[in-house]
């Protein structure tokens, strides 16, 4: 689920629609979570749907570290890319605000994060050399997430969080240990899919 202080606009026809804050979103708010509206289909579920359903599918959605294909039911799905993402997401199925989200500002995603299939075109972005998100950025670029993410969670206890609710069980205490404790008890590489052991095919 998406913060609730988001909605959806229209951009381009490029780009298409984005995520937007209504309000300020501090640094160290939770963004997004995943919830059981969310939903998490089998790679077999996918391959097996007629061509117009799978196309949506494979555009709006994320794999995670099993393969499976996660469907945000909310506008979670409209999130654009940015290589200067203002969000970063961790191992505990939430991502956080890295920095001060303003009111009309655009939420975004490394989509290098999010275990794609085939390599991503982007438009150029000043300050990077990326163009390109590629299905092992998830690998190389982990510990400056990690201590975006690390950084952000500095001041989780200081501001609103309405989806804290939303994390799930096993993953509480690893929050709250980041925040109070400043130690990240895993790494976002814990959620890449390693295709090659698990012989996928797309």
């Amino acid at each position: 689920m998406m913060h609730p202080h988001t909605e959806l606009r229209y951009i381009d026809d490029k780009i298409g629609f984005g995520v937007f804050a209504t309000r300020l979103i501090p640094k160290g708010t939770i963004t997004w979570a995943l919830d059981d509206l969310d939903q998490i289909l089998e790679t077999e579920t996918v391959q097996a749907l007629e061509e117009d359903r799978k196309k949506l599918v494979l555009k709006y959605s994320y794999r995670n570290q099993e393969g499976k294909y996660i469907l945000c039911w909310d506008n979670g799905r409209y999130v654009n890319h940015s290589f200067h993402a203002n969000c970063i997401g961790t191992a505990y199925e939430i991502e956080i605000a890295v920095r001060d989200i303003h009111p009309g500002e655009q939420l975004t995603d490394d989509y290098g994060s999010l275990n794609v299939d085939e390599p991503f075109e982007c438009f150029p972005e000043e300050g990077t050399d990326r163009t390109r998100v590629m299905p092992g950025d998830l690998l190389l670029y982990a510990d400056a997430w990690d201590a975006q993410a690390l950084d952000a969670f500095r001041h989780y206890d200081e501001v609103e969080q309405p989806l804290a609710h939303l994390i799930r069980p096993e993953f509480k205490d690893k929050v709250a240990i980041a925040a109070k404790e400043q130690q990240l008890l895993d790494s976002i590489r814990a959620i890449y899919f390693d295709r090659a052991s698990k012989n996928d095919v797309k």
